[in-house]
């Protein structure tokens, strides 16, 4: 049998991964060593929080070669997400609506990614009988972002994300792990985020410790989604309507303005996830919020943690009678860490309701006396 030309083949794999949906693929070896400090100091921090995977493999997460022995190279893909109708800032805006990351508004990715990377595998084997590849697609303890840096997918952003020169952030990555000795991508020569920190005076819970670093015990996508313990009450308020996930890092951006919007049907966002009112989620029962979420990121999260976050978000907005109502008659039967929550939000409601009368009164004696409205 031939040897196969390796700079050919190189040339084939990218035009596959085109042709089945992923918008840019490049190859780099499996040398992470320059990261394994970096990795090891973010954990001895404790920034982790409760993921505890994270440090159960050690330094795995640097040398994908050890999940998969005879690995050489790694293709890395990414595929863009970003919605045509995102509606960024109108459901921010609005306090009792809920905001989704938009990565969740359509289809669950994991599954989509790794079946065309399992598609594009197939496609390689059959050029080359004797190779060994497998895909992950954060299914296992891989640094991506550094090895999409190494394959020239961009730079890492001081916000930790990938940035993207022609695609800004909006895009998700996955990986093939190839036992072929192609040749390699050469990396961007370096970050161009230059003295920009916008995403780390964005966040609203300061999770951005410094350029590069990100507390995950602050940061809303680990609050929301990666854990399953009870929102620091000192960040609660701090979440506003985000019930799943956070964008502001990438909004607040400036390459984002080059983000294209992506053609795939799967990424098209359900209309009962896209702007929805808080009250309408708050009152789905269990079973309808497994119909809603059928196939969603979503849905892993679970019933409680669901309602813990929309708690959170209704304590956060109009302090009206419905959103009273609501709440109170859900807390009788109400699990523990779920009724915390309620409690908090009925609290911090009436607070809030409080110090509007109080300011409503105020102005009314204002106007009886015929002072100016600001006095």
């Amino acid at each position: 049998m031939t040897a196969p030309d390796f700079d050919k083949l190189a040339h084939d794999i990218k035009l596959w991964a085109r042709e089945l949906g992923f918008d840019q693929a490049g190859i780099t070896d499996t040398d992470l060593s320059l990261e394994e400090p970096r990795l090891q100091a973010w954990l001895d921090a404790g920034y982790h929080g409760s993921m505890d995977y994270m440090a159960r493999h050690g330094m795995m997460r640097a040398r994908p070669h050890e999940l998969l022995p005879g690995t050489l190279r790694v293709l890395s893909v990414r595929m863009n997400y970003l919605p045509f109708e995102a509606g960024f800032a109108a459901t921010l805006r609005d306090p009792s609506l809920g905001y989704i990351s938009r990565y969740a508004l359509g289809r669950d990715y994991h599954k989509l990614l790794r079946a065309r990377l399992k598609a594009l595998g197939e496609r390689i084997e059959a050029r080359c009988e004797a190779l060994g590849w497998r895909p992950f697609v954060d299914s296992a303890p891989v640094l991506e972002r550094p090895l999409a840096a190494k394959a020239g997918l961009g730079w890492v952003g001081k916000h930790s994300l990938l940035i993207n020169e022609s695609a800004g952030s909006f895009f998700f990555l996955g990986e093939l792990l190839l036992s072929l000795p192609l040749p390699l991508d050469q990396p961007v020569e370096k970050a161009q985020c230059g003295k920009c920190v916008a995403c780390i005076n964005i966040c609203p819970t300061g999770a951005i410790v410094a350029p590069y670093v990100v507390d995950g015990r602050r940061c809303i996508s680990y609050l929301t989604i990666e854990s399953d313990e009870p929102i620091p009450i000192d960040l609660r308020p701090l979440l506003g309507n985000r019930i799943y996930g956070c964008d502001d890092c990438q909004l607040i951006c400036p390459w984002n303005r080059y983000a294209d919007a992506s053609p795939e049907p799967d990424f098209r966002p359900r209309p009962n996830l896209h702007s929805p009112k808080l009250l309408d989620l708050w009152g789905w029962s269990e079973p309808e919020f497994l119909k809603h979420t059928e196939g969603s990121p979503i849905r892993r999260i679970g019933y409680q943690r669901w309602r813990r976050n929309l708690a959170v978000a209704l304590g956060n907005g109009p302090a009206d009678e419905a959103v009273f109502g609501a709440l109170r008659s859900a807390l009788p039967e109400a699990l523990p860490m779920v009724a915390e929550h309620i409690e908090w939000a009925l609290a911090s409601l009436a607070a809030r309701q409080q110090g509007e009368n109080r300011k409503t009164r105020l102005l009314i004696r204002c106007i009886e006396k015929g002072l100016p409205d600001h006095a």
